[in-house]
């Protein structure tokens, strides 16, 4: 049953990810940006054309292909870890980056770059300038959640 539930939750999560970017994309132009939650976080747009701050931007293509054959990988590597018994905080970890990374891969495909659009108010200004999606965030939050379950999984 669990299987079943974290299988949902990634297929949420990751279509919760593209709605946000279909907003964006239709709602708010290049260069445009709204202050929320007491300006503490910014809503813009932006396009992406590499991968994390937009590094091989010139080879969208060969992105693209990682970026599919890295969240295939994932796909597998999350399904075989969700038919094992406990390792709740590992399951959690893997699909949250699996919907991040799939949510990320098909905007690489279907448009050629990912949409971000929004960023954080913080003391430093390369800080205030970098523009994260909530994909990113999963993959963030998964990344250390996988972290952290192998600090507590001991080994036989």
């Amino acid at each position: 049953m669990l299987i079943l539930i974290l299988m949902v939750f990634t297929m949420f999560l990751m279509i919760f990810d593209i709605g946000a970017k279909i907003l964006v994309e239709n709602n708010i132009t290049r260069g445009e940006e709204h202050d929320i939650l007491d300006g503490n976080v910014k809503l813009r747009k932006v396009y992406n054309e590499g991968i994390c701050f937009n590094l091989f931007d010139e080879h969208q293509k060969e992105v693209g292909i990682l970026s599919s054959f890295v969240t295939v990988i994932l796909t597998i590597y999350q399904l075989l870890v969700l038919m094992q018994k406990k390792h709740y905080l590992k399951k959690l970890g893997l699909s949250l980056m699996t919907a991040g990374a799939w949510s990320n891969t098909l905007d690489r495909v279907t448009r050629h770059y990912v949409v971000d659009y929004f960023s954080f108010k913080t003391k430093w200004k390369k800080l205030n300038d970098l523009t994260f999606n909530l994909a990113d965030i999963f993959v963030i939050t998964g990344s250390l959640l996988l972290m952290i379950s192998s600090l507590f999984h001991k080994k036989k």
